[in-house]
């Protein structure tokens, strides 16, 4: 990861690092880029597709599925609230840096005016905005900002993996924190400790409203002290939630919030089903902005009376950012998955052609990389340096990952799918499975292969209604369970599943955040994301390469072929993307037409036209 900086030349004047170990660093740095160099300059204002002149007020109103039970997401106990962040600050914290809306790997000044650091990245240090206030009129402080890292790496398996090779913490005087690194040459470290939100030391060591103590690992219903735009407002739990506008926003002049964070509340009310959602939407009033996720409702049920006369708007917002693998993950510490056998042939009896015909509009592509579009995704025979790096490992890897490129198979008719249904009774019998009566069993023992399939809400019949019956109609029992989201949160993080989709968003700087992902000591961590439980050495020795690439030619050759080995792995039965962002809003908004193409919207941009204000 070739990092690529614009410097602060004017920071360079102003001020100078006491600490003698940090007077090496290469200068001070604000907006900073791990691909190319940004299109702001150090000057920067506000973001193009923010107006700076919007007007601030209103109420927009949002709709979301499940329940809540807690203002503390960097836990494992509890259910967050709407706009609360288990990674970064959401409305209530901010971050040391800012990720960029429009630009891939992109920070911006936020909670940190600049940073330094190194040639060989053996350490950083972060300076704090003189500025930064929380609500309550108190300064923004280093020993804010260190106890944070503990607590965060204490109670998160997240933050403890994203900044494992922090070695130590250390204030250097009233603004400059310094982060120590018990390795060289990880390029992106320095850039991604700017994602950590910093929480009010004073204000968790404090008494609570009920006189006892607050306890920071625990979950609370207590509304916490922030130094975001916003603050919780009104809430009744587990049903709503209103966010208030902070007036006095210290940050409202810098360059990420200029024209943006523009509603003066954002009421979130609570649903158990996603149907009411969709009917409250069409009625109006408890929910004014809609991503669309369902192909059929887009393309056929945006019919109804304020549809039609105008009301509600849609419009399909195009995005450049790498698409999600959504996919069904196969739970590997269920023994029945173990056999990468066993989960190839379930990948030939997902027919996702005759879906996306029958249920999806034909509106969706199949997905076939972990790092879907651009220039991550493994294609082809690997090549080159790719190439080189999997020899070191030939030995640990299928045959035909080297021979042939990696390809999802293909239904949609009868002679495609009986020739899937044959493989994949080939691939189950070379697995220790044979068919009795109709039905697969272990050879050995003679148990019934069964599948659940879980899932939170009735879209899950929609992903994988048609797949169960395929299952059962080979001879494998297959059942969809749904559960209430309180449920569904909790046995994932038990890791209680069979199969579940999951949707895993990938960035064009892949780095430390791939070890919460895949790696071996993140299989059995509750709060991580490996969910399909891979413990793999190859897969664990090429996430380090990636962290630790000298290049952006090395980082591109490595991730390519951590792509392809968990392809060729059958680690996930690859699903669908679309091209586009589908947003439906009511008629009430303004925003500037241009809307980012990195992240096809950004709705923090956006504004309650005065005249549509109550």
């Amino acid at each position: 990861m070739k990092l690529l900086i614009a410097s602060a030349a004017c920071l360079m004047t102003m001020i100078a690092i006491g600490d003698a170990e940090a007077q090496e660093a290469s200068g001070w740095v604000t907006t900073s880029s791990l691909i190319e160099p940004s299109k702001y300059d150090d000057d920067f204002r506000h973001y193009d597709h923010a107006d700076p002149d919007a007007p601030k007020g209103g109420t927009v109103n949002l709709a979301v599925q499940g329940t809540f039970d807690s203002f503390n997401p960097y836990i494992i106990r509890g259910t967050p609230a709407a706009g609360l962040a288990g990674f970064g600050g959401g409305l209530l914290y901010d971050t040391l840096l800012s990720q960029s809306i429009d630009e891939p790997s992109t920070s911006h000044p936020r909670l940190a005016a600049a940073y330094t650091f190194p040639q060989d990245y053996s350490f950083v240090v972060y300076r704090l905005d003189p500025d930064a206030r929380w609500h309550d009129g108190e300064p923004v402080t280093p020993d804010d900002v260190v106890w944070t890292f503990d607590v965060l790496t204490e109670h998160s398996q997240l933050y403890r993996e994203y900044y494992k090779n922090i070695t130590g913490t250390e204030i250097l005087n009233a603004t400059d924190i310094k982060f120590s690194f018990d390795q060289t040459g990880n390029r992106e470290l320095p850039q991604i400790i700017g994602d950590m939100p910093v929480l009010p030391r004073h204000w968790w060591e404090g008494t609570g409203a009920d006189g006892n103590p607050r306890d920071v690992s625990q979950p609370t219903l207590e509304p916490p002290l922030g130094s975001g735009p916003y603050r919780i407002g009104e809430f009744d739990a587990g049903r709503s939630i209103t966010w208030e506008r902070v007036e006095d926003y210290w940050g409202a002049d810098l360059g990420v919030n200029l024209g943006r964070n523009n509603f003066d509340r954002i009421a979130y009310t609570y649903f158990l089903d996603a149907t009411p959602i969709w009917e409250a939407f069409k009625k109006g009033g408890i929910q004014d902005f809609r991503t669309e996720t369902r192909s059929s409702r887009w393309a056929g049920e945006y019919n109804f009376p304020a549809f039609e006369e105008g009301q509600v708007k849609k419009r399909a917002f195009p995005t450049t950012s790498p698409k999600p693998m959504q996919g069904f993950a196969m739970n590997m510490r269920r023994d029945k998955f173990a056999d990468r056998r066993v989960r190839q042939a379930l990948a030939h009896l997902f027919d996702f052609e005759s879906i996306n015909r029958l249920q999806l509009a034909g509106q969706r592509t199949r997905t076939d990389s972990f790092f879907e579009g651009g220039e991550l995704q493994a294609s082809g025979v690997p090549e080159g340096r790719e190439l080189e790096i999997l020899e070191e490992y030939r030995y640990e890897l299928p045959a035909e990952l080297f021979t042939m490129p990696f390809e999802n198979p293909v239904g949609g008719d009868r002679a495609r799918n009986r020739e899937n249904q044959r493989i994949a009774a080939g691939l189950m019998r070379e697995a220790g499975w044979e068919p009795r009566d109709g039905a697969w069993v272990n050879a050995e023992t003679g148990e019934p292969f069964a599948i659940e399939i879980l899932g939170a809400s009735e879209t899950t019949n929609i992903i994988a209604g048609q797949f169960t019956e395929d299952l059962r109609r080979f001879g494998i029992d297959a059942q969809i369970r749904i559960v209430d989201a309180s449920q569904y949160i909790a046995r994932l993080e038990e890791f209680d599943f069979d199969m579940t989709t999951v949707v895993l968003a990938q960035s064009l700087s892949p780095g430390n955040e791939q070890r919460d992902f895949w790696s071996s000591a993140a299989a059995d961590s509750s709060d991580s994301r490996n969910m399909s439980g891979i413990e793999n050495p190859v897969v664990d020795a090429l996430i380090e390469k990636i962290i630790f690439a000298d290049d952006r030619d090395e980082l591109v050759a490595a991730t390519r072929a951590l792509d392809r080995v968990l392809l060729w792995n059958h680690y996930y039965i690859p699903q669908w993307h679309s091209a586009d962002e589908w947003i439906a809003w009511w008629d009430k908004f303004g925003f500037v037409d241009s809307q980012p193409a990195y992240a096809g919207v950004d709705f923090q941009s956006w504004w309650v036209r005065p005249e549509a204000m109550q």
